[in-house]
């Protein structure tokens, strides 16, 4: 079985602990193959190699900086398929899914590559004569990325490009549970010319060679992705280096589902939005929030739909709903489910574990709806993870906003209404940084600024021109010239 390494100042190297950690098909319970299991030396030797190629980086013309990531580019486009297929047997999402995974990773390349000519600053009137007031973006310096499993090439894109491309060094941390996918993705600015030290792969568990990249001087920005615990965490911890702090959090997602609303379309939205990606997004909705006077009928259609789908290797053209993760996060759903039936709720389809025939090999759980849910129930409160909703019935859009807010999360949110006056207001007051109106709910596009509110994050925003924030620091230059009368 094939052993795999770190990606550290230019080379592919064993990981100083002598440690692996084994990669497992969701799907199947194969072993893929064995990765570092690195630690605080291995980090250490990163932000060393990060630090010290940082100066001719930055002082790399902007646009020279992008043609590297324009050659990685035509690498992944060469390579999508192959990526597709490695990144669907380690992650277990469907097929299709993994090619817009790495579709992501190509956009998201495209789109930071031009901001290597488009990274404007500013020139302002100043207040004093004869002064030139100008204001323009400078890189961090060394950047630590921390990113998850459900998107194992898409999300790094979010992060390590705009770094890249604002003149930042970076040691990227990826999840444990992909590590391959990240393999592929530095692979491609590998052999596009990228100087060493600038890209830095340490692979290991988080709370080994993530919390050593976040505790490591040196490095002057966390940008994570995960839960909203595990980013807590890391925001506590930042601050005491002067450490600056981008976090993508947790979400307990809503679907509001008007009486006027056109059922085929929400339907088809909520089945979206719950089990794509086995509602393994931050994005996923788990609840649904429906009028009373339609609540049985969507609810009898929900059922029928989900009952529908077919569960399988993701690789498999048939399947639509894979594997979740890995053996801890199948427990988990169970668990929350189990909880919420203690509780009260009502399982109406689905609710456990998918162990017959060759589904007993890998991590399935049953595409699963619950009723009888009180908007306080941990079930309505807590981030499941899986491909489970809640269906709570209220009496009208007032109600409904009330529920969508009764959530320690913002991320995102959907509404179906045929009614655009509801839509507009519903819109206005639920507390969430992304929202659809007769659309899924299942996250953003690189073109718009993406994030949440409250526990979803700390204010940041990843995608379009606002990432930039992130991996920037502001200078403003005052130049003071002679006036005209020097000529005379």
């Amino acid at each position: 079985m094939n052993k795999y390494q770190n990606f550290i100042n230019g080379e592919w190297l064993d990981p100083l602990t002598g440690k692996w950690i084994e990669n497992i098909n969701p799907a199947t319970g194969e072993l893929i193959g064995y990765y570092p299991r690195s630690g605080k030396e291995d980090i250490a030797m990163a932000r060393d190699a990060a630090k010290k190629a940082f100066k001719a980086w930055k002082n790399m013309p902007a646009p020279e900086r992008a043609e590297i990531i324009y050659k990685a580019i035509d690498y992944y486009k060469a390579n999508k398929e192959n990526f597709a297929v490695e990144l669907c047997n380690e992650m277990g999402k469907v097929f299709n899914e993994c090619l817009g995974d790495v579709q992501e990773l190509i956009d998201m390349g495209n789109f930071c590559a031009g901001e290597g000519r488009r990274n404007l600053g500013m020139i302002t009137p100043s207040d004093s004569a004869n002064r030139l007031a100008m204001s323009y973006r400078e890189p961090l310096g060394v950047v630590g990325i921390i990113t998850p499993w459900n998107y194992p090439v898409g999300m790094p894109a979010w992060k390590v490009f705009p770094a890249l491309i604002t003149g930042n060094t970076v040691i990227f941390k990826p999840a444990e549970d992909t590590p391959h996918s990240a393999i592929n993705m530095i692979k491609g600015l590998e052999q596009a010319g990228i100087p060493k030290g600038v890209l830095n792969l340490v692979i290991g568990i988080g709370n080994e060679a993530g919390e050593a990249l976040v505790e490591q001087e040196g490095v002057n920005l966390i940008s994570f992705t995960g839960s909203t615990k595990v980013g807590t965490r890391i925001a506590e911890k930042c601050p005491s280096q002067y450490k600056r702090v981008a976090l993508e959090m947790g979400g307990k997602n809503s679907v509001i589902v008007l009486k006027d609303a056109d059922l085929d379309l929400a339907v088809a939205g909520i089945m979206k939005s719950v089990f794509a990606t086995s509602g393994q997004r931050c994005a996923s909705a788990g609840k649904i929030i429906v009028e009373k006077e339609i609540s049985g009928e969507l609810t009898e259609r929900l059922i029928n739909a989900a009952n529908k789908l077919k569960l399988g290797k993701g690789i498999d053209p048939e399947t639509e709903l894979g594997p979740v993760i890995n053996k801890v996060r199948l427990k988990n759903i169970e668990a929350d489910v189990n909880h919420a039936v203690e509780q009260g709720a009502n399982i109406l389809c689905g609710g456990k574990i998918a162990d017959e025939g060759e589904l007993k090999n890998g991590n399935f759980f049953l595409p699963t709806f619950l009723n009888n849910i009180s908007p306080d129930m941990e079930i309505a409160q807590k981030e499941t993870f899986g491909p489970v909703a809640s269906i709570i019935t209220v009496n009208g859009p007032k109600e409904a906003i009330e529920v969508v807010n009764n959530v320690q999360y913002g991320l995102t949110g959907a509404v179906f209404t045929q009614d655009i006056d509801k839509a507009m207001i519903i819109r206005d007051e639920i507390e969430v940084g992304v929202f659809f109106i007769n659309a899924a709910c299942v996250g953003g596009e690189l073109s718009t600024p993406f994030g949440g509110f409250k526990a979803s994050g700390n204010g940041k925003r990843e995608g379009s021109h606002a990432m930039l924030d992130i991996y920037t620091e502001w200078k403003s230059v005052y130049i003071q010239h002679r006036s005209y009368d020097y000529l005379k």
